[in-house]
């Protein structure tokens, strides 16, 4: 056993200076702000998880329009009048987007 206090008294001198170097206005988050943060990880973990279920669960089946079909089928003035086919320039198409 004197060993042993002997080693402990040697780590603390030479830890006790260390510890001196260190500035003590400065402020650290410690334990309670690494709790705080694994928290805010595992709920960010959690909803990723919850919100990639929920997206899984939706069908991106998409609807043709009806009317862009019956417009299609249509035709224009310029068509009509001129026979060649093409589409008149001054309609405007829907955004895509």
């Amino acid at each position: 056993m004197p060993d042993m206090s002997a080693s402990v008294s040697l780590a603390l001198t030479n830890l006790v200076p260390l510890a001196k170097e260190v500035d003590e206005n400065k402020v650290t988050p410690g334990v309670l702000g690494f709790i705080v943060f694994a928290a805010m990880a595992l709920a960010v973990w959690w909803l990723m998880k919850s919100m990639s279920r929920h997206m899984n669960k939706v069908e991106f089946t998409e609807v043709p329009d009806p009317r862009a079909e019956s417009s299609a089928d249509e035709p224009t003035d310029a068509e009509t009048s001129t026979g060649s086919g093409s589409k008149s320039s001054d309609k405007t198409s829907p955004a895509k987007g």
